[in-house]
């Protein structure tokens, strides 16, 4: 059986929402969100969202009723990169 695992790459900011997410306890929410984007980003439940306009080809998931994964998919390279982990709602 071929491995159809995408790859989990992070921006920088994302990686930098990593400790807020530690500092809030929703790190845990937020990985078990990210193993089943590696799995299928496209998997539904839990619903994500397409986003529209500038972020056309970006998707979102919620960790909480206030913070979001924002990822895009790479499908040639097979990864998902993660480009935020925190919300940008403050």
């Amino acid at each position: 059986m071929v491995n159809s695992v995408y790859e989990i790459r992070y921006c920088k900011q994302a990686q930098k929402d990593i400790k807020c997410l530690k500092e809030a306890n929703l790190a845990k929410n937020a990985k078990n969100l990210i193993e089943i984007i590696r799995e299928n980003p496209y998997e539904s439940p839990p619903p994500f969202e397409k986003l529209k306009g500038e972020l056309t080809g970006v998707f979102s998931r919620r960790i909480n009723r206030q913070h979001k994964i924002i990822y895009k998919v790479d499908k040639e390279r097979k990864a998902v990169i993660i480009i935020r982990m925190w919300t940008h709602y403050e």
